[in-house]
């Protein structure tokens, strides 16, 4: 019969690693005698992340002593204490090669139900001293699980684990934990583990979303890990093409119509992806990168990318003042997620300024395919003359739109602008004016503008009940970074590192328009980014999380190590990956 070792807690705290302060729990200790274990936690017990651990479906995390003695020899190791692997039950029995999702078992007064494997972060290696220590998890197929508290009871080292039911679909915590880390996702194995009502929410979450990617025929990359990148981008690197026309669409803003230098056709891009375009600014000097939504309809002759001059801009400069018809550009495929999907639910489009590039995207191919939905377009701007590019084009494409409807709110309009009928109220776009509208919160909302328009927009569309599902964005500047357990530092601007390197291969790291040289110092590109300020987001660091999945523009990487399920075609996983030559990096 199994048997309960040793109850194990610990509370967070801060450990310095690498130059930084990590807040985690991961350091258990034993407890002496009975110990109360609650819906949420076991007495005595805390996560120091939350999002990544805890709660109810991850109230109780059990690791077997069998695998501590495989870890023994695997590593080498014979330092292990009850409580190493940053679990609460260290048991004898209850291996995960056998344990199902929804079994349940009574320890002591309680009654625990299994939902999920572990999910293995940064964190275990740093308590382990083994930095491949959340690869090497998964690669074993040596997770431990979490269980949720079905009654809350007192436990003991020494008390009896008792099976009392046996958890539908038989799939066990290995199957589970392979199915969404390792290559292969089967179809009918996605589908029976969703079948299983104790599996926890968000890898559920994760299932639908890779049965979502078989149903649409992608082949590469993890959509379970990370969200889908579109299909694989039609060229690598970047293609020159001639800048046919030149368009004033407004005091700040250009069209730039740009097509093959032969007879050739493009890929036709999906409504809302950008393109990157490489911009030799000054003569001997990296390029400058910079990445912009095609805003015109999808077509296999042109693009239309539209440039909003910045205020000392160095590219939209260069771009507005000094690219003429007939130049040539170096531009990227197009890629990006940011698209319109292919349900029949309401469309609610919100934009500001010249966030409304990939709306016009969308709003033609809406119109060219006649749409039936529901079609609310919400826009934001300054006024008339400087922020409201493409007015009339927008306005023929709603028309053209059976159940179209439109807003239209300027926050300082001149002495030009007519209210009713260049715009429709005063004041900044929010959550308020849809609600007023009765727009409905079933719809699919897609964002894109300033970082925080975007920010407040999503953030009340979230309160407002919409679900995370139908709440899409695009941003083009450095996305916020994600850095579990970490301690806030000050905010940098993106920099060079402070050793610099001449002789190694150019890392562009293109939106935060930033160049350097690779420098052997570092062990990935991620700790490049991080030594330069650039925007990270990661959370297992040796290549299983794909937290870290980043647009690979141009160049190619090598591993160290191998990640367990490759990336997206045309995506690197930076955590655990080097330069094989100059690169360019979509961050």
């Amino acid at each position: 019969m199994a048997r309960l070792l040793s109850v194990n807690v610990g509370l967070p705290r801060n450990i310095r690693w690498q130059d930084r302060i990590v807040h985690t729990a991961v350091w258990k200790a034993p407890v002496a005698g009975p110990c109360k274990v609650r819906r949420l936690n076991v007495d005595g017990d805390g996560q120091g992340d939350l999002d990544g651990h805890g709660g109810e479906q991850r109230a109780v995390l059990v690791y077997q002593v069998e695998s501590y003695r495989f870890w023994q020899s695997e590593l080498g190791r014979s330092d292990f204490a009850y409580g190493q692997f940053g679990e609460n039950f260290t048991v004898d029995g209850l291996p995960d090669r056998e344990v199902c999702i929804g079994d349940r078992y009574r320890i002591g007064d309680a009654l625990f139900e299994v939902t999920q494997p572990r999910v293995t972060c940064y964190r275990v290696g740093i308590r382990m001293n083994e930095p491949r220590m959340a690869s090497l998890l998964v690669a074993h197929g040596r997770p431990g699980f979490y269980m949720r508290v079905l009654e809350e009871g007192e436990v003991q080292a020494g008390d009896a684990i008792v099976q009392v039911a046996i958890g539908p679909g038989a799939m066990t915590v290995s199957d589970i934990d392979a199915l969404l880390y390792m290559s292969g996702h089967s179809r009918d194995q996605l589908e029976r583990a969703l079948r299983i009502p104790a599996l926890s929410l968000g890898w559920q979450d994760s299932f639908r979303a890779l049965l979502t990617q078989e149903e649409a025929g992608a082949t590469t990359g993890n959509a379970g890990l990370t969200p889908a990148s579109g299909p694989p981008p039609a060229w690598s690197g970047f293609r020159q093409l001639k800048v046919a026309r030149r368009i004033r669409e407004s005091d700040a803003v250009v069209s730039l119509i740009l097509e093959p230098t032969d007879e050739s056709h493009l890929q036709t891009a999906l409504p809302g992806q950008f393109v990157v375009l490489r911009i030799g600014v000054l003569p001997n000097a990296p390029s400058v990168m910079r990445s912009y939504s095609l805003s015109g309809k999808p077509g296999d002759r042109c693009y239309r990318v539209s440039v909003k001059q910045e205020l000392h801009g160095e590219a939209s400069t260069f771009l507005d003042n000094r690219v003429q018809a007939g130049d040539l550009l170096d531009v990227s495929a197009p890629r990006g997620n940011f698209v319109l999907t292919s349900d029949n639910r309401p469309i609610v489009l919100l934009s500001a300024g010249v966030g409304v590039t990939p709306v016009m995207a969308m709003l033609h191919a809406l119109a060219a395919r006649m749409s039936t939905q529901d079609v609310w377009w919400f826009h934001g701007a300054r006024n008339g003359r400087e922020h409201h590019p493409f007015a009339q084009e927008a306005s023929d494409l709603l028309r053209a739109l059976s159940h179209s409807h439109t807003h239209i709110r300027y926050s300082t309009p001149d002495r030009r602008d007519r209210l009713g009928v260049d715009f429709d109220a005063v004041g900044r776009l929010d959550i308020l004016a849809l609600k007023s509208l009765n727009v409905s919160r079933d719809a699919d909302f897609y964002i894109c503008g300033p970082s925080a328009f975007m920010s407040d927009i999503s953030a009340g569309l979230a309160a407002w009940g919409v679900a995370s599902a139908r709440i899409h964005m695009e941003l083009f500047g450095p996305e916020s970074s994600n850095t579990p357990g970490i301690a806030e530092t000050s905010h940098k601007s993106p920099h060079p590192p402070a050793t610099l390197s001449s002789e190694g291969p150019l890392v562009s790291f293109a939106r935060s328009g930033l160049n350097v040289r690779w420098n052997s110092q570092f062990q990935s590109l991620l700790e490049l980014a991080e030594a330069c300020d650039v925007p990270t987001r990661w959370s297992c660091r040796v290549g299983v999380c794909h937290n870290c999945e980043t647009g690979l523009i141009s160049g190619r990487v090598l591993y160290d190590p191998e990640p367990i399920d490759p990336p997206a075609s045309a995506n690197a996983l930076i955590c655990c990956s080097r330069p094989n030559g100059d690169i360019v990096l979509d961050i």
